[in-house]
């Protein structure tokens, strides 16, 4: 799909904010909504009519939530109604999967359901939730992730932020907890996604650090689904109702830029979840596999260099881009791959192996009685999914004493084209990669629909007339042109 200019603008800024470690997510409600959870409207309908009042008629819900507190006496009725509704559940939507996919490692939520940390652990992730002020005091040791809950947690509903009265003490009960989101709204970018801006905190929040930092404050996103036509009825009211709505949301998104915050306006709300993707897979697009592997070298054809120079100089080249090398340290070659980061770093002073290369060398053996083919897979599978992009070079191994095409580089090849990755074989490295190299050639349009121009660059990588230099030029030409488009 097409997407507007500023939403385009957007996720090139929020792809530079997660590189650079400096992104943040708040959430809302409506992030929950698609994994099944009422918002704040349907929880509180019932106790509504227990009182006398409509949910539809009322716009102040944090006020009606007071009333019913009020009739009650009590939280306890409110705080039940909560635990029945929000039980954890193991739906987590796609856009949690995707946000706990990519290195955002600050997360700020005022719903009260576990969703978020779900998906970070099913993601391998270990995320350090702050339920409450004395959780801000202790650290939990390797987190991948902060998650504050700024409202509460379902497993302690009643101490949950609920009622008129908890908004108006929330600054003396929960200081810290101020304290900590005023320091990552002035640090961090954030996307707000599935948040109403009702809430009276964050308003509060957002006006105080407005007045500290006046005209020197973070750009800050949130989306919005556009007021549609659709939505109304076809009659003289509806017109009005729908006039009315677009107008006063204008006023909104005009608003919000008083604290920095731009307004992302969406078709739907689906249109959330490809914005997510197209962040995600512009991120990994700096992410570069390099798959192969060898036990001979007798059909590398290019003939002004030895083999494990060239993977040295590619893998130097790469680095060179801004690309992490991600490497499964295939046989023959892991180490030329390793030598040719190290060879960039050195050269440019730095001394951050982890931001340069990702190495995840393969299990030789299973155990607990665990199949060791199924673990190969699993494991080859992680692996490829950390990459945008994918390079292939040679490709065999010696079975019995002669030499056959390693399938696992071809299966590579297959789990990085369903992943979605961009991939690069270099024909003239031979083996599996030259096979691999040919059939992307006769299919191009199948592989590159949207890239047809390239298909004279990847021919040159089956050119055994060619130098070492320019098939490595080719390679990352086509790289810097794969970088541009997601």
């Amino acid at each position: 799909m097409e997407f507007s200019i500023e939403i385009k603008s957007f996720i090139d800024d929020f792809i530079r904010c997660i590189k650079e470690d400096c992104a943040a997510i708040f959430a809302g409600a409506g992030l929950s909504a698609s994994s099944g959870y009422v918002n704040w409207k349907e929880l509180l309908r019932d106790p509504a009519k227990r009182i006398g009042l409509d949910v539809e008629k009322e716009t102040d819900l944090v006020t009606l939530a007071q009333y019913i507190y009020n009739k009650d006496g009590s939280k306890q009725p409110l705080a039940e109604l909560i635990k029945n509704k929000f039980v954890s559940c193991n739906n987590i939507s796609e856009n949690h999967n995707i946000l706990a996919k990519l290195p955002i490692k600050t997360y700020w939520t005022t719903n009260y359901d576990s969703l978020i940390e779900d998906a970070l652990k099913r993601n391998g992730k270990k995320p350090d939730v702050k339920k409450s002020v004395k959780d801000l005091s202790t650290i939990i040791s390797k987190r991948d992730a902060v998650v504050y809950k700024m409202h509460g947690d379902i497993n302690n509903a009643s101490d949950v932020v609920l009622i008129k009265e908890d908004y108006e003490l929330y600054d003396l009960k929960n200081q810290l907890f101020c304290i900590n989101l005023k320091r990552d709204l002035i640090s961090k970018t954030f996307l707000f996604i599935g948040f109403s801006f009702e809430d009276p905190n964050l308003e509060y929040i957002l006006s105080k650090i407005r007045i500290l930092i006046d005209g020197y404050s973070r750009k800050h996103y949130c989306f919005f689904r556009k007021v549609n036509r659709s939505d109304y009825s076809d009659d003289e009211d509806g017109e009005k109702k729908f006039q009315y709505d677009k107008i006063k949301q204008e006023l909104k998104c005009a608003d919000l830029k008083r604290y920095s915050i731009h307004s992302l306006l969406v078709d739907e709300y689906s249109d959330i979840t490809e914005i997510l993707k197209k962040i995600e897979k512009g991120y990994k697009k700096d992410h570069v596999l390099i798959s192969g592997s060898a036990d001979e070298f007798k059909e590398f054809e290019i003939k002004n260099i030895e083999p494990l120079e060239f993977i040295h100089k590619l893998s130097s080249e790469i680095s060179k881009l801004g690309c992490k090398i991600i490497t499964g340290v295939g046989k023959g070659i892991g180490s030329a791959v390793l030598n040719g980061v190290l060879d960039y770093m050195y050269k440019t002073n730095t001394r951050r192996l982890d931001d340069y290369i990702i190495m995840r060398p393969f299990p030789l053996y299973s155990s607990q009685n665990v199949d060791y083919g199924q673990i190969i897979r699993e494991y080859r599978k992680q692996m490829v999914e950390l990459g945008g992009i994918a390079v292939f070079v040679l490709g065999n191994k010696a079975v019995n004493g002669s030499i056959q095409i390693a399938e696992g580089v071809i299966e590579e090849f297959e789990l990085a084209i369903e992943n979605g990755l961009n991939v690069i074989p270099i024909g003239v490295t031979g083996y599996a990669s030259k096979i691999l190299w040919k059939r992307l050639i006769e299919n191009f349009e199948e592989f590159y629909p949207n890239n047809s121009y390239l298909k004279s660059d990847f021919e040159l990588l089956g050119n055994s007339e060619l130098t070492s230099d320019r098939i490595i030029e080719t390679v990352c030409k086509i790289i810097s042109k794969l970088k541009e488009v997601y």
